[in-house]
């Protein structure tokens, strides 16, 4: 699947700022922080994770629709694909 640029670059960015929030876990606790600090840090990378994969998985799902439209064989088995990896996100 290639995602389209106008959905990929929100991706990247939900992808960076979770990638920041991480190094922010991985400092907090080595400098010793509060357990609910790390917790809390923990969960909101956790959530830019889980969005970044949805939004791929969201745009896969609209190639498949517009793909099975156009009578592409192979949409049927894309969409079970997709699906798939969508039920492993939640």
């Amino acid at each position: 699947m290639n995602l389209p640029a106008e959905d990929a670059t929100p991706v990247l960015h939900r992808l960076r700022r979770a990638e920041g929030q991480l190094r922010a876990v991985i400092r907090s606790i080595d400098e010793g922080s509060q357990c609910d600090d790390v917790v809390v840090q923990l969960a909101a990378v956790s959530r830019a994770l889980d969005r970044a994969g949805f939004a791929v998985v969201a745009s896969g799902l609209r190639q498949c629709l517009i793909a099975s439209q156009g009578g592409d064989a192979d949409a049927t088995a894309s969409q079970q694909r997709l699906e798939k990896l969508f039920l492993s996100l939640a």
